[in-house]
């Protein structure tokens, strides 16, 4: 019996010790969320900037096709993501604060990594990189619209601008701390989807409007329908925080955090319809086949509406970047302090934030060929994290009656987004070669 007080306190101080890490860690630290914070987190890590590439995304899907692929994604994401919210706290009195803890839990502690983690870091990261794109293009707007016979900047400085403000932001240190800026966020994704659709509508229908595929051959038409796909499934893909955000929610066995999350949910999701339906179909009724893969773009006038949009959107983009960092803080926060052991201090915090900062900064200077590579990621990574990936975990986990009506939902689910798993990418890949052509680095 001598040995067992020195273990006792060797256990007591390894728990010690996990404890000060989990209240240091960015998902963990603090868990007093209430369920509007998880309404508009959810907005901002939905609504992204691709809701002004919707109607361009129409014009390449045509009328039908169109609007059927915007209602099923809208329907089959939010039941991944009701399932996503009920698998949370499945196992009674443990939480799956993180995607890859839950993909443990179904295919095993190495398996459930290597399934999870490269996918979720394809979509955490590739998102970061395209929002610094979206928000230096979007100041480049902005700077053009005021000032009309001013120089003319490159995008690179206006990229660089952009990412001075997240060398800011991003020592926030956790969900919480950043509810204010996605807040804000939140109200400007609405605000800029409202003023892209009422501005059309007031400028009424273009005399020579087309409604056909714009491309003239039948191999040009197929590649484009793809990418259009890949656009869409771009659109809808807020699952990959979506755990991370439940678990700042408080939870008790009387009332387990599903509650006000899915609360939260429903109201994230109706304003995601307010935003992406009138976008798509406003936009592509009154611009036809000729409209930009950013409705802001074909939409001139009156000038200081479409200015007061593009800044509407760089807030929004502020935000989401936060919110889509944040899991990636978390994860190499984890690498260092658990695996290397690193001490949880401020100064590793803060250098491991700005470097994170600087390279999706970097990244995005060197390849801003933005709407390609949404399609191309947004199709490798996008639709498994948030088309098929949690129904195979809820077939995985709850084994439902075959044939039954959860069995054909979840393969309705998983057959869908392994097509435009399959097919986005190709169009994406098309895209990029020929706006890589005529492209220059640091232009």
């Amino acid at each position: 019996m001598v040995n067992q007080a020195p273990q006792d306190d060797y256990d007591d101080e390894k728990l010690a010790r996990q404890k000060e890490i989990e209240d240091w860690l960015p998902i963990t630290s603090s868990r007093n969320a209430k369920w509007w914070y998880s309404a508009f987190h959810n907005v901002t890590a939905m609504v992204g900037a691709g809701v002004l590439g919707l109607p361009y995304a129409m014009s390449q899907l045509g009328w039908g096709p169109g609007v059927a692929v915007l209602v099923l994604s809208w329907v089959i994401t939010l039941y991944t993501l009701w399932q996503m919210v009920e698998m949370h706290e499945m196992v009674p009195g443990k939480r799956f604060d993180r995607y890859h803890e839950l993909g443990q839990n179904a295919f095993g502690e190495k398996l459930g990594l290597y399934i999870v983690v490269p996918q979720q870091l394809i979509v955490e990261i590739g998102v970061c990189i395209v929002y610094m794109v979206t928000g230096g293009k979007s100041l480049k707007k902005f700077h053009e619209l005021v000032c009309d016979d001013c120089k003319p900047i490159k995008l690179t400085y206006f990229i660089m601008i952009f990412a001075s403000v997240h060398f800011v932001l991003s020592h926030l240190p956790n969900f919480n701390s950043i509810s204010g800026v996605s807040l804000a966020a939140a109200v400007m994704s609405l605000s800029y989807s409202t003023i892209a659709w009422a501005a059309s509508t007031s400028k009424g229908v273009r005399e020579d409007v087309e409604y056909g595929y714009k491309a003239k051959s039948t191999a040009g038409t197929v590649f484009n329908f793809f990418s259009g796909l890949g656009d869409v499934a771009f659109a809808y893909a807020g699952h990959n925080v979506v755990l991370e955000i439940q678990a700042t929610i408080p939870s008790t066995p009387e009332k387990p955090s599903k509650g006000p999350m899915w609360k939260g949910v429903i109201v994230a999701y109706i304003v995601v319809a307010l935003c992406y339906f009138p976008v798509a179909l406003v936009g592509y009724y009154i611009f036809g086949n000729s409209v930009e893969d950013n409705i802001l773009i074909s939409l001139k006038k009156p000038a200081w509406l479409i200015a007061t949009a593009n800044i509407f959107v760089v807030i929004h983009v502020i935000g989401s970047y936060q919110i889509y960092a944040m899991p990636v803080f978390d994860m190499m926060e984890t690498l260092l302090v658990k695996k290397l052991n690193f001490r949880p201090t401020t100064i590793l915090r803060f250098c491991v934030r700005s470097f994170y900062v600087a390279a999706t900064m970097f990244l995005g200077m060197t390849f801003p060929f933005f709407g390609g590579l949404l399609a191309f990621f947004g199709g490798f990574a996008f639709a498994p994290t948030t088309y098929f990936l949690p129904c195979i975990i809820w077939l995985a986990i709850y084994k439902p009656r075959k044939y039954g009506l959860s069995w054909w939902a979840n393969w309705v689910c998983i057959v869908f987004g392994i097509f435009l798993m399959v097919l986005s990418p190709i169009g994406g890949l098309r895209t990029i070669v020929i706006q890589a052509k005529e492209y220059q680095f640091y232009s």
